[in-house]
Parts: structure tokens; sequence; C-alpha cells
């Protein structure tokens, strides 16, 4: 089973960020550290946000490809039609198992496997979950092994309980995601929590590029010098799949007891955010989605 490629019809605009932001003042020493040396008032330095972006994006895209299977899956089983969305490149080997209650996906990127967005993935994600595609509910149970994920190795898991309708009528999947990334330098971080994503546009549409998802949810990032972040959405973010970026909702980050909130835009698709620090003063940024 193997799924045709749909041409990429992305911006790609990631630029990076030339100094530190004023939520912190570090620098990276000589020694190879991260420079991440926050004082009891400060919320989170400027690369540190950068690096946590990636993490946010590793673990939505991971749980995204489990949820857009899931639901070609449904639509093909309860439409009687052969759906293909055609997200999944053709690189892609997909294996399915039948047991007498559940199905078993093996989505194998083998060593490089360039997506529609254009991150590339390598090794293998696992999903189990029931065979009764016509239920109201059902939890999708996710694995790596041996996953790449651009440069960055990722390990850990996720259960994802979807609804076939949630209460706006929509489908829904709610994650809790536990994962954890080290990079080519060898430094790591985790991410643990819950997201929702409510997919609001393109359901059903054979075309993966006019998918909409609106996310929520409240989640706990541990950087790369050990220091502990809250993460929570308070306005929902608006992911568009045709972007790598997130283009509008707000995420307030936390560090004992102090708060900065990034405002995601007006709907534009680029790496553009608003930082609003306690004190009330704003500072645009450019957000790091990886550079390919």
């Amino acid at each position: 089973m193997k799924k045709n490629r749909i041409p990429m019809r992305l911006k790609s605009y990631a630029p990076a960020l030339t100094g530190l932001l004023m939520l912190s003042v570090v620098s990276c020493s000589e020694d190879g550290s991260t420079g991440e040396e926050l004082s009891g008032t400060e919320v989170i330095s400027a690369t540190e946000l950068k690096f946590s972006d990636e993490t946010e994006m590793i673990s939505e895209e991971v749980t995204a490809i489990a949820e857009e299977m899931y639901a070609a899956d449904e639509i093909s089983t309860t439409s009687k039609i052969d759906y293909n969305s055609g997200y999944l490149p053709d690189c892609t080997t997909v294996t399915i198992e039948l047991t007498e209650t559940t199905k078993e996906v093996t989505l194998d990127f083998g060593e490089g496997c360039e997506m529609p967005n254009g991150n590339t993935l390598s090794g293998i994600i696992y999903l189990s979950y029931a065979l009764d595609m016509e239920a109201a509910t059902n939890t999708i149970e996710l694995n790596l092994e041996n996953f790449m994920f651009n440069s960055v190795a990722v390990e850990g898991s996720a259960s994802i309980v979807r609804s076939r309708s949630n209460e706006n009528g929509n489908p829904q999947g709610v994650a809790n995601a536990s994962f954890s990334t080290t990079w080519p330098d060898a430094t790591t971080a985790s991410y643990t929590g819950t997201r929702t994503r409510e997919w609001i546009e393109g359901f059903g549409t054979g075309f993966w590029g006019d998918n909409v998802f609106l996310i929520t949810g409240k989640r706990t990032y541990v950087s790369r010098a050990g220091n502990e972040f809250v993460k929570e959405v308070i306005t929902p973010l608006r992911r568009e799949l045709s972007c790598r970026f997130i283009v509008s909702g707000v995420m307030e980050i936390s560090r004992l007891g102090n708060t900065v909130s990034l405002d995601f835009g007006d709907g534009s698709c680029d790496a553009k955010g608003v930082l609003t620090y306690p004190d009330g003063t704003e500072e645009e940024i450019f957000l790091r989605r990886f550079k390919n």
C-alpha cells in the first residue's frame, strides 16, 4: 500500500533569530553548552524558544500523521470508497496486520522520506486501534522506533482519543503524548502534555493541502538545560496543513510564576510572532521550524 505524492504548495520561510530577545540575557558559551542560564525572574531564552518550537512541531506532526492515517481508514470503511488524501509520500512503506479486534499499522519511512511540507522522516511509526471504524470514539496508540525528524532523534509515545464528531460536528483528536528529542550536538529536551486538535476544514475532500485544524492544550517542556516551562494555549492555534507554521492563536509560556505570551499572528503563513512581556511591552520575533 503506497501513497501518491502531491506537489508541495508551501512557502518555506524560516529566518533565524539574529540575537537574544529580552526574555533572557544569555549567550552561547565556548564549551558548547546551551547558554540557557536563567535567573529566577527570567522566563525562557530566545535560543531555547526556537528549540521549544521545533519540539512542538515534531509532536504535532507525528500525531497528525497518526490521525491522517486513521481518517483515511475511517472514510474508506464508512463510505465504501478507496480514500487517499496523498499526505503520505510514496517512499513510505505501509504494512497492515489485523487481529481479532485491532488493526496494527506500521509506517516505515526508511532511511529518509520527505513529507509534502518539506520535513524528512526516517524510522518507523507504529499505530494500533480497534477495528470498529463506525464507533463514536476510538483510541489510537502510537509508538516510535529508530525515528528521526529531520536531524533530530525522537523517542516516545502517544495515546490519541479520536472522536468522529465533537460538539461542533467536527472530527477531533485528544492526544496525551510524551516525546524526548536529541539534536545532532547531543543536547536533549522533552515534551509531555495533552493537546486537542479539531479538524475544522478539509475533512474528506481528498487533498491534504486544504486541511485546517484548531489546537488547544497544556504541556510541560523541559529544556536542554533542564529548565521546566508550562506552555498553555489561551486562544486556539490555527494550523493550516499547507503551511509549516501556526498562523494565528496565542500561547502562554510560564516558569516559576513568571509568564510571557506568544501571539502567532494574523493568519499569514510566516515565521513571525509577537511576544508580550510581563511589563506589557511587545516585540516581534521569528520562530524556528527547521531549515530545509
